[in-house]
């Protein structure tokens, strides 16, 4: 007899966590694995079947869209107005 999954997500983590409550909308900094920095970019909505992040930078790449493994996110920073 197999264990059955109790719930649809698989994403693991703390940002993971973090991005499953994130407002729409809202503007961050995104630190990932490597030092890569992805700044002011503002996040869409979380896909926890694939863990996949989407945000939108509508300063530097206007209308270009931003996936990311949120696994591979070390941390985020939620900008305030």
């Amino acid at each position: 007899m197999g264990v059955e999954e109790t719930s649809t997500s698989r994403c693991q983590g703390c940002v993971c966590d973090q991005l499953r409550t994130l407002q729409t909308g809202t503007e961050v900094d995104v630190f990932l694995s490597g030092g890569v920095v992805l700044e002011d970019v503002v996040f869409i909505n979380l896909n926890e079947r694939t863990c996949c992040a989407f945000f939108t930078d509508p300063v530097t790449e206007p209308g270009s869209t931003l996936i990311v493994d949120c696994e591979t996110i070390q941390a985020i920073r939620i900008e305030r107005d």
